[in-house]
């Protein structure tokens, strides 16, 4: 049964729509760790090494934080796998162009696929930048998140990725969030206006809060 609804249009777009929800109540999360950079550096060093505890002692040290990792994983990939797979069945269904051009679908929708690739290589670079240290500027230093985040952010090629990943975040969202909706079937006529709102909400404090960290690093304000 589980083949039968992977195989189906349906199938892959209830996973797309899952797989979504649960990585934007994992940027809810993370946005609002990240903000209490605003705090100082103890307070948000304080902050990595509790993420690191979490469920101690009946969870070993980086157990739940492991835990997270490999469901944010799981879900990126089911994410990104079946997102692939509809665009090939959907460029499959129609292999000859129509004679006369489609309506223009709004921006969010028409750089949905762009927006992902382009997230999915921030998140290659996020990680090597900020958890493994690999990639990033001025001497990556292992206990010290803040002073990471600040050298990050005291880069002009780290604010211009940071920045233009946000934005493209903020428009997979706005039109992420109403299609699994509609895919979930929680979406109607009388609820449209309503779930395209709160789209539209999240996008902009998701995007917003995540832009004020660099922001607040360049002003001087994190520093």
């Amino acid at each position: 049964m589980a083949r039968t609804m992977w195989d189906s249009t349906v199938g892959k777009k209830t996973v797309m729509a899952v797989s979504g929800l649960i990585m934007l109540l994992y940027l809810v999360a993370h946005m609002i760790g990240n903000l209490k950079i605003y705090f100082g550096a103890g307070e948000f060093n304080h902050y990595a090494h509790w993420l690191r505890t979490i469920g101690e002692p009946f969870m070993h040290y980086e157990w739940t934080l492991w835990l997270v990792r490999v469901v944010l994983v799981v879900a990126v990939i089911a994410h990104a796998t079946s997102a692939y797979q509809l665009s090939r069945r959907d460029i499959g269904a129609r292999p000859v162009k129509y004679a006369h051009s489609r309506p223009r679908a709004g921006y969010a929708t028409r750089t949905m696929r762009w927006g992902g690739i382009i997230l999915g290589l921030f998140i290659v670079w996020h990680l090597l930048d900020l958890t493994t240290g690999t990639v990033h500027s001025g001497g990556f230093q292992q206990g010290h998140p803040y002073q990471n985040v600040v050298d990050t952010f005291s880069t002009w090629y780290g604010n211009v990725v940071y920045i233009v990943a946000m934005l493209a975040l903020g428009l997979h969202i706005r039109h992420g969030f109403w299609s699994a909706a509609q895919t979930l079937g929680v979406g109607s006529r009388s609820r449209d206006r309503a779930l395209k709102t709160l789209a539209n909400v999240l996008a902009l404090l998701l995007t917003a809060g995540f832009v004020a960290v660099p922001v607040g690093v360049m002003t001087g304000v994190v520093s």
